[in-house]
C-alpha cells in the first residue's frame, strides 16, 4: 500500500443553480443549493484514498460550522487527520460558486488555508520522513509550499507539485520538485514564458521533469530527452470537475510502478472521473482503473 501525505486545501464549496447570474443590487431566486466539500488537497487526498493509498492529510480548518464536517468527511474516507490543523478565530476555507447555464461565478475565501504554516509541515515532518511521496498544490501560502518541497527533497521522498494556482516559481523550488503537473497555460506562467510557446519546448527547459495534463488527449511527460505521449482514454464525459486531482493523487499512488505506467493509470482514473457529477463524484476505485485500462489497451 502506497504511503502518501498531501499538503494542502481543505474548503467547503457552496454552490448555487440558477437560470441567470444576478445583476449587481439584484436579489435573484435560485433553482437549487448544495454543498459540496472540496479544496484541491482534500480532494486530491480523497481520490487516492479511494486508489487504495495509506493517505494523511496536513491541512487547516477554522472554528466555524463546516469544520467538523469537512475532517469527518475525510476520515469517512479513511484518510488519517491527525495533522489538519483547528485554527481558532478563522472560518474555514470556502468557495462560493453560482452557475448558470454551464458557466459559473467563483468567489474563493482562503479561510484557514491561509494559515497553513510551515510549522505546521514541521509538525508532520516524521510522518513524512517515511512516505512514499507527497503531494503539494498551491491553494495554501508560498512559504508552506516551499517549506514542504525542502523537506521533502531533504528526506528523499519523492514531491509531486501541481502548481495550480499558477503563478511564476523560482528555479530553485522547482530543482527541489521530483515531479510537476502544470496544464500547458500553468507550465508556460511556471515559467514566465511566452505561453503561445510549444509546450513541448517548455517541458525541455523546465529545471524538473514535468508531467502536463492535456485534457481529453490524455498527458505529455519527460524525465530526460524527448517528451512522450500518453493518449486519453474514451469516455462519456458529464462532469470535468476534479480531474485534475484524481489525476495528481492517482500519479502518486502508482509512481512507484515507474512513470510511464503511472501516467498511463492517472489518464485513466481521471477519465472515469470526469463520468459523474461533482469533483469526488466520479473518483474511482483500483478496479474500476483496471477495467478501463483492460477495454481500451494501447
Amino acid at each position: 500500500m502506497t504511503r502518501l501525505v498531501v499538503v494542502g486545501s481543505i474548503n467547503m464549496d457552496l454552490v448555487t443553480v440558477a437560470q441567470r447570474f444576478p445583476a449587481p443590487g439584484e436579489t435573484l431566486l435560485g433553482e437549487r443549493f448544495l454543498s459540496v466539500h472540496g479544496g484541491k488537497g482534500g480532494n486530491q487526498a480523497v481520490a487516492a484514498a479511494r486508489l487504495g493509498a495509506d493517505v494523511h492529510m496536513v491541512g487547516a480548518v477554522g472554528d466555524d460550522d463546516f469544520a467538523q464536517p469537512l475532517c469527518d468527511a475525510l476520515a469517512a474516507e479513511g484518510i488519517d487527520v491527525e495533522h489538519v490543523a483547528h485554527i481558532d478565530d478563522c472560518s474555514s476555507g470556502t468557495a462560493s460558486i453560482t452557475v448558470s447555464g454551464g458557466e459559473n461565478q467563483i468567489i474563493v475565501v482562503p479561510g484557514a488555508n491561509a494559515q497553513l504554516t510551515p510549522r505546521h509541515v514541521m509538525n508532520a515532518q516524521d510522518l513524512i520522513s517515511r512516505a512514499d511521496a507527497v503531494l503539494v498544490q498551491m491553494e495554501i501560502p508560498l512559504e508552506t509550499v516551499e517549506a514542504t518541497l525542502r523537506l521533502a527533497h531533504d528526506r528523499h521522498v519523492p514531491v509531486i507539485l501541481n502548481p495550480a494556482p499558477a503563478q511564476r516559481l523560482q528555479a530553485e523550488w522547482l530543482q527541489l520538485a521530483r515531479y510537476i503537473t502544470p496544464n500547458q497555460h500553468e507550465l508556460a506562467i511556471l515559467l514566465g514564458a511566452d505561453p503561445s510557446e510549444d509546450f513541448r519546448a517548455l517541458m525541455r527547459r523546465s529545471p524538473c521533469p514535468v508531467v502536463l495534463t492535456h485534457g481529453a488527449e490524455g498527458a505529455w511527460f519527460r524525465e530526460e530527452g524527448e517528451p512522450q505521449h500518453q493518449r486519453g482514454f474514451n469516455v462519456e464525459a458529464v462532469d470535468s470537475t476534479g480531474a485534475g486531482d484524481t489525476f495528481n493523487a492517482a500519479l502518486a499512488v502508482f509512481l512507484h510502478e515507474g512513470l510511464p505506467l503511472a501516467v498511463r493509470k492517472a489518464c485513466a482514473a481521471a477519465a472515469l472521473s470526469v463520468t459523474r457529477l461533482g469533483a469526488r463524484g466520479g473518483m474511482p476505485h483500483p478496479a474500476e482503473v483496471d477495467a478501463l485500462l483492460a477495454r481500451q489497451r494501447d
